[in-house]
């Protein structure tokens, strides 16, 4: 009589899963999930961009490419760490700047998100989302913000100068040609910096559903805990 109590309970937990899953494909499931992805989204952007978003946040701060590491700390060396701050901080002021403008690009691609595309963020790993953003965002997202990066590092005099080091090291294949370009590099560093934030947000949501702020998106994510 035990087994067959337990083989029972278990056959209804199967069942509740089962259920659970073609929730999913429903208008709620759907409605849910975007209330949590633009929360999650619009609170990445308000963290990274504002003073210090970037520079003082040691996860996604900005710093010189690895391969020119060694030449800021021999500028620092013969007194040139001055200059060498103010290049860093440029870097992160600028993405900053730039980051305010992901927030409607991020809005839209939620809008226009597939159902399908909806079941395969729920049912996927702790970061499916973040991908998601990832793959329909990049490209816009760098569009706009390349030219705000371009404005904040011109305002730099030591930029010309790293452009031109940076440029002779690219020749010589000690840095890529992406980070040879002050505006890619930054822009770049920018994106991974947000997706970095979007997928911490993310993550925290589906561990505690109760971080998400709305009743549907609570009771999807809670579905996915059970």
């Amino acid at each position: 009589m035990r087994k067959f109590i337990l083989l029972a309970a278990l056959l209804l937990s199967g069942a509740a899963y089962a259920l659970s899953l073609d929730q999913l494909t429903s208008n709620d499931a759907t409605a849910g999930l975007k209330e949590a992805l633009t929360q999650g989204a619009n609170k990445a952007v308000d963290l990274l961009g504002r003073e210090n978003g970037f520079l003082g946040n040691s996860k996604v701060r900005i710093p010189l490419p690895d391969k020119l590491d060694r030449a800021g700390k021999m500028m620092r060396s013969v007194g040139m760490g001055k200059q060498v701050d103010e290049l860093e901080t440029s870097f992160n002021r600028a993405a900053e700047a730039a980051v305010p403008e992901a927030k409607k690009l991020l809005v839209d691609a939620i809008k226009n998100m597939s159902v399908q595309d909806a079941k395969s963020i729920l049912v996927g790993g702790d970061n499916s989302a973040t991908e998601y953003f990832r793959r329909t965002t990049s490209a816009p997202l760098g569009d706009r913000f390349r030219p705000i990066v371009q404005q904040a590092i011109a305002k730099v005099k030591l930029a010309e100068q790293y452009d031109k080091f940076a440029g002779s090291a690219a020749r010589f294949g000690l840095i890529s040609k992406e980070d040879a370009s002050l505006d890619s590099y930054v822009t770049n560093k920018a994106l991974d910096g947000l997706f970095m934030m979007i997928a911490e947000e993310e993550k925290a949501i589906r561990k505690n559903p109760l971080n998400a702020a709305g009743n549907l998106a609570q009771k999807v994510f809670g579905i996915l805990r059970n």
